[in-house]
């Protein structure tokens, strides 16, 4: 068996195979550049409709601002005007508050409705001073303070 160091075939049946491979290339690269073509005119479309969003987003802004503007001018002109109702109904205003003014004490309360009745003082002595008062229950519940039963009040000390 004899191994040759030449490829197979005559000189004219290798280069056509060389074009048939150029070809193939030829194809394939054609086929690459629409494929990118495409992509590039997709592209070119989302570029174009970012575009007008962007035009619509600061036309919107625009248009904000001019509101903001307009309201702040609304705005202060309304503070304006409530400055000179104040300075000029403040007197009468004045007058209506001491003439319907409450009179009667804070420290007095009406108590007749029985929802509101007063209560007793509330004992906030410290827990040693209830202790040596006798007012701590046994100590088999060390969170109770005051007598067995929650009817009667705890006397103040």
């Amino acid at each position: 068996m004899a191994f040759s160091l030449l490829p197979k075939g005559t000189g004219r049946r290798r280069a056509a195979d060389k074009v048939e491979e150029l070809r193939r290339d030829i194809f394939h690269l054609l086929t690459q550049k629409a494929a990118a073509d495409d992509a590039f005119m997709l592209l070119h479309q989302e570029l174009a409709d970012a575009r007008g969003k962007q035009a619509e987003a600061e036309e919107l802004v625009v248009k904000q601002l001019a509101d903001i503007d307009d309201l702040t001018a609304e705005r202060d002109a309304l503070a304006e005007e409530v400055t000179a109702l104040k300075r000029r109904f403040g007197p009468q205003l004045a007058a209506e508050a001491n003439a319907n003014a409450v009179t009667v004490p804070s420290w007095v309360r009406d108590t007749s409705d029985p929802a509101d009745q007063a209560t007793g003082p509330i004992d906030v002595s410290p827990l040693w001073a209830a202790r040596d008062a006798g007012l701590l229950g046994p100590v088999t519940d060390p969170g109770r303070i005051g007598p067995d039963d929650d009817t009667q009040p705890i006397p103040a000390i």
